[in-house]
């Protein structure tokens, strides 16, 4: 039952419901003979579907019997996860602040990341959505090319929280200029930077150096001075180096 799955049950705690629904009202024995689960681990999943609400059992003779409680318990079951989950959402708001408070003063001087894959960059480009201001050294419009439809939406956050980039893009794309995007302004490098399909991402204090290949990869860096430098080195690319075409 793709139902059970998608609320949050594992795959014992369904075989186990499934038994007892199929059955009716059942002993251990039963579900155990049709379920193969060892008895150890069925009491277990059974006291967590009580803890749930999915199951009930009565007791007679000394023997317990369980049977599946009305299966409107399913819907009540997720509103109380959701409510759960919004309860724990306004306290984790709370207490962010202090958490961040207490990751920037354990953090080192200068720390290095690496992301591999389409969902390690999407990532990066989530955490330059933090900063003002972002700058690119040998740009190639990978992300609108590889990832067109999160490039879509992405955008639309970007423009709308009115985040600034300037891009130096390689010399043998200028041809490939896409329409006019908001809030990227263009810089085309000469000749002699062009190679590999290899960006500079500089954000905050940051440096992330991209591979765009069959298999995506980068490596940022966090250093103020660092990042300092890097700034430095693309204002003066694209003050006395690039050209608008």
């Amino acid at each position: 039952m793709n139902c059970l799955e998608n609320i949050g049950l594992s795959k014992g705690e369904i075989k186990v419901y499934e038994a007892i629904l199929d059955i009716g009202t059942s002993t251990i024995n039963k579900i155990q003979e049709i379920t193969v689960i060892e008895r150890r681990n069925i009491y277990d999943i059974i006291n967590k579907l009580i803890h749930k609400g999915l199951i009930s059992y009565t007791v007679e003779k000394g023997k317990k019997t369980y049977r599946c409680t009305h299966p409107n318990k399913i819907l009540s079951y997720l509103e109380e996860k959701k409510n759960n989950i919004e309860k724990e959402e306004e306290n984790i708001r709370k207490e962010l602040p202090k958490i961040i408070e207490k990751f920037k003063l354990s953090k080192p001087a200068i720390s290095a990341q690496t992301f591999i894959g389409k969902e390690g960059i999407k990532a990066i480009f989530e955490e330059i959505l933090n900063y003002k201001k972002s700058y690119f050294i040998g740009g190639g419009w990978y992300v609108i090319k590889e990832l067109p439809y999160f490039w879509s939406h992405y955008n639309e956050k970007r423009i709308e929280k009115k985040i600034k980039w300037y891009n130096l893009v390689r010399y043998e794309l200028r041809n490939e200029k896409p329409k006019k995007i908001d809030l990227i302004e263009i810089k085309y490098l000469p000749k002699e930077f062009s190679g590999s399909p290899h960006v500079i991402f500089i954000f905050g204090n940051k440096i992330v150096n991209v591979m765009w290949g069959k298999e995506i990869f980068a490596f940022m860096i966090e250093s103020k001075e660092i990042a300092d430098n890097y700034k430095k080195y693309h204002n003066y690319l694209w003050k006395n180096i690039a050209k608008e075409k």
